[in-house]
């Protein structure tokens, strides 16, 4: 894995026993123990994970504004300072570029999160439409560690070292000091715990990491890798860039209806085909579902009425809570959801459609 790119953090992963695997161009930790346990920490009490793989690009000056309500489809110009706001990035066939949180800093100073899997396809495409505005653009990915800390106690620990963990509102975003180093603190997440995303200098991102694990310790904090990430996110019913969004999965599809603000004032890119979607309405939705027994349907395998293949699966793991397999599929929208399997080596497995979170 010599040819991946490393985060700051890669020396403490592997001290702590990390199984580092291939993720997005990146050497990434899947586990440190075991995906079920880290997952119940922090459903039960607090974890630190790693994602200084997301990329971090900055939209500045005058036109900032106007032209992030271009490229995206949320209502930019609604988000207050020091507010976050979560939305997509369309094609004009409607087709999701990515999935992303964008930051007000201040009136013209933006900060977009994006996945980092598209870091290289997002860059190219905001570069290209930012020309088109008097607006800066930049990758500051290198500038920055990304910890996100998640769990019913992240507020406690984090407390422990700045003051402002407790009052700081969901999809907030404020600057403080961690041990002198100048910190953004967003409460925000992707597990559906409370938590938040930390972003640091690169360069103070061990010395802070091991702070928050000390003061984490009497609150049980542990590392979490990526493994636990997706069954949390799962459970949760958050989508995942290339599974339930893709350049050929809408937001509406996908069930993203409320992200897309076709009554914004300006032109946005896709906005047509998103617009048409909304009419006319969709050949495909993604549902969530659980089964029971303890096989998993993975993706891509067919989605079946009788003999007839009506969709397929997107994501599938175990939840660790519910102690069921769970997962995503898009399908038809003229198929029963009641009628849904899946046919795993001779056995037909009904699916069972649940609105999320899936795990209570």
């Amino acid at each position: 894995m010599s040819d991946l790119r490393r985060t700051p953090l890669r020396a403490l992963h592997l001290e702590n026993g990390a199984r580092m695997v291939s993720f997005g161009g990146w050497e990434m930790p899947v586990q440190y123990s075991s995906i079920l346990e880290e997952h119940r920490v922090v459903r039960e009490a607090v974890g630190l994970f790693d994602v200084s793989h997301m990329a971090e690009i900055t939209a500045t000056g005058t036109e900032a504004e106007a032209f992030l309500d271009y490229l995206l489809t949320n209502n930019i110009s609604k988000l207050q300072a020091g507010k976050a706001l979560y939305t997509a990035m369309c094609n004009p066939e409607g087709g999701v570029v990515d999935d992303l949180l964008v930051y007000r800093l201040a009136a013209e100073n933006f900060l977009l999160v994006v996945n980092a899997g598209n870091a290289d396809k997002d860059w190219d495409w905001i570069q290209t439409h930012a020309k088109a505005f008097d607006c800066k653009v930049e990758n500051q990915s290198d500038r920055y560690a990304l910890l996100a800390l998640q769990g019913p106690t992240a507020s406690d620990v984090l407390e422990q070292l700045t003051p402002i963990a407790k009052d700081l509102p969901r999809l907030a975003i404020t600057d403080t000091q961690i041990l002198g180093v100048k910190t953004l603190v967003a409460r925000s997440g992707y597990t559906g715990e409370d938590g938040f995303e930390i972003f640091i200098p690169s360069e103070s991102a061990e010395t802070i990491a091991a702070a928050l694990l000390s003061a984490g310790q009497a609150f049980g904090l542990k590392l979490i890798g990526l493994g636990a990430r997706d069954s949390l996110r799962l459970e949760a019913g958050y989508p995942l860039y290339g599974h339930e969004l893709t350049e050929e999965i809408t937001p509406i599809t996908a069930g993203l209806k409320w992200v897309v603000k076709t009554d914004k004032p300006n032109h946005f890119i896709g906005k047509e085909a998103l617009v048409n979607e909304l009419q006319t309405g969709s050949n495909e939705k993604v549902v969530w579902f659980t089964t029971e027994g303890r096989r998993i349907p993975r993706m891509d395998t067919p989605v079946l009425i009788n003999e007839t293949k009506v969709g397929r699966i997107l994501s599938g793991t175990l939840s660790p809570i519910s102690n069921c397999p769970i997962g995503s599929a898009l399908i038809s929208v003229d198929a029963d959801p009641n009628a849904l399997e899946v046919d795993l080596r001779g056995t037909r497995i009904p699916l069972l459609t649940k609105r999320p979170p899936l795990h209570k």
